[in-house]
């Protein structure tokens, strides 16, 4: 059970911290031109989302990877 909880320390984590790369890494993109006079708050709303789903998309990759490398060794 101990396992358990240390991947899912690992998990919220490195969730965390690909969501805060993203959105740092968004910041970096000039989104004005695409904003409709008076519609901030949805674009607000979007980068936030799209900061959500990229950087989970991150996470879960890394999160697969390291997965498959601790799998490795049962391969032999």
């Amino acid at each position: 059970m101990n396992v358990l909880g240390q991947q899912a320390a690992i998990s919220i984590l490195i969730h965390l911290v690909c969501i805060a790369v993203t959105w740092w890494a968004l910041q970096a993109v000039n989104f004005d031109p695409l904003i409709r006079k008076g519609k901030i708050v949805q674009a607000r709303l979007l980068i936030i989302l799209l900061t959500i789903a990229i950087g989970t998309a991150v996470a879960n990759f890394f999160l697969d990877y390291l997965t498959y490398s601790k799998q490795l060794p049962y391969l032999f």
